[in-house]
């Protein structure tokens, strides 16, 4: 038995490690308000003053950096002239720092000969205090194009832009670049975006309010679908708790965000909680107004935003372009850190109401549309409001427990074996004379 005890503590010791491994938001100390949990598999890279020097980033895969003030960094992509190329960057200024009005990155997309194919910039507004914001560009293939069509080297370029009176620490960066899979027929897709779309916000969701808890980043985002959840625990000032939502072909999100009112005080302040909501490629699509608060019960909504389809990348908006794919969709929360000044560092309660409207559609897409889809699996984490990791550690451990039980049937057959063994033996063990020693050898103890 006590192999047996041995091969369970084992087994427990590697799912413990994994979980540590892979849940770093989760290792922080009481009172603390929970980091950026950057994805573990993240490759650490440095970006490059020169273009030519720039390190390359792969499809599918998710980068760690840094920027600091002023700079302009460079990575590099080599890209086929079929592709449509989509590169996020996600900056994490410090807790406690300060940001001002118009302080943030541009992200763009440029060819070899340094003409940009897109760009987008991620700043902080009338919401000046520290989160993370994200931004993306990207190459994009058309019909009857004229610039960066063609395959070969592209650059994006990542710059910071921070006043003198910010925090001058350098933020930290997470990448990710992913490729679009090919339409089913790109000559006969639509080139031009929608004229007219339902743009009235449906009534909120009737089910009675559930408990969720909101993750710390898009690594580890909440799971919701349609329906009213309360933040288990509320939201404390400086926090930001991320979630995500599956949203199909054809199918229109909308959220809103409601704070309680406090039992502490009734003093204002402005642009206290701020919503964000970002796309599958995390690319920036929308923010509400930020919500000021004075003590008394406060909501703040999107606007209403498209239904997801092919051709509103064609649109001029980008809160309309951005509802260019299928797949999970990011609301971020924020509370100013100011709040604590009038109403202390206790969280206040948090609902969000989320509705996803309209009959999921079919895929433009050739072949396997990736991250840009909405599976059966999906819906399930939605549903059960498990994150990426959770699901991920729930599948670990379902092999880890299948994996032990098989280990301990093992020791349990093995035992029972030995056993028996050590009973045949015994039985033909040659007799022991009266007063003597017994003859031959004795039996084997196990």
């Amino acid at each position: 038995m006590r192999r047996r005890s041995r091969g369970r503590v084992a087994l427990a010791a590697v799912a413990a490690m994994w979980m540590a491994a892979t849940l770093p938001g989760l290792a922080y100390g009481a009172g603390e308000v929970p980091a950026y949990a950057f994805d573990p598999g993240a490759e650490r890279v440095a970006g490059a003053e020169f273009s030519t020097q720039a390190p390359v980033l792969k499809d599918g895969s998710v980068y760690r950096s840094s920027i600091k003030p002023g700079e302009k960094l460079y990575y590099r992509l080599d890209l086929d002239a079929r592709t449509n190329a989509y590169v996020s960057a996600v900056a994490v200024p410090k807790g406690g720092g300060r940001v001002a009005y118009g302080d943030g990155i541009t992200v763009s997309v440029r060819d070899s000969t340094d003409l940009r194919c897109s760009s987008e910039d991620a700043r902080f507004q009338s919401a000046e205090f520290p989160r993370p914001i994200a931004a993306y560009a990207y190459r994009m293939v058309e019909k009857d194009g004229s610039t960066c069509q063609e395959a070969g080297t592209y650059n994006v370029l990542i710059e910071r832009e921070s006043k003198g009176s910010s925090s001058q620490e350098p933020w930290d960066l997470e990448l990710r670049y992913v490729a679009e899979p090919e339409p089913k027929a790109a000559g006969s897709m639509p080139t031009e975006a929608p004229e007219n779309w339902p743009s009235a916000s449906p009534p909120p969701p009737t089910a009675a309010p559930q408990k969720r808890s909101g993750g710390s980043s898009y690594y580890d985002a909440t799971g919701l679908e349609t329906g009213e959840w309360q933040e288990e625990g509320g939201i404390r000032p400086g926090q930001t708790l991320f979630y995500r939502v599956p949203v199909d072909w054809g199918q229109q999100i909308f959220a809103t965000a409601d704070l309680s009112n406090s039992t502490t005080s009734d003093a204002y302040v402005g642009n206290a909680l701020a919503l964000s909501l970002d796309n599958p490629a995390h690319g920036h699509v929308d923010s509400a107004t930020p919500l000021s608060y004075s003590g008394k019960s406060a909501s703040v909504s999107l606007d209403p935003l498209p239904p997801v389809a092919y051709e509103n990348r064609f649109d001029f908006s980008g809160s309309v372009s951005g509802m260019r794919f299928a797949g999970w969709y990011y609301l971020s929360v924020t509370l100013s850190p100011a709040v604590a000044k009038s109403y202390g560092d206790r969280a206040i309660p948090l609902t969000l109401k989320v509705k996803v409207e309209g009959k999921a559609g079919s895929s433009p897409y050739a072949g396997d549309a990736g991250p840009f889809s909405v599976t059966k699996n999906d819906k399930d984490l939605a549903h059960s409001g498990k994150s990426g990791p959770q699901a991920a550690r729930s599948d670990t451990m379902t092999v880890v427990g299948v994996a032990g039980i098989g280990t301990g049937t093992a020791l349990v057959l093995g035992l029972g074996g030995w056993t028996l063994l050590a009973r045949r033996r015994a039985a033909a063990a040659p007799a022991v004379p009266a007063g003597g020693e017994p003859y031959g050898n004795p039996p084997r103890a196990f």
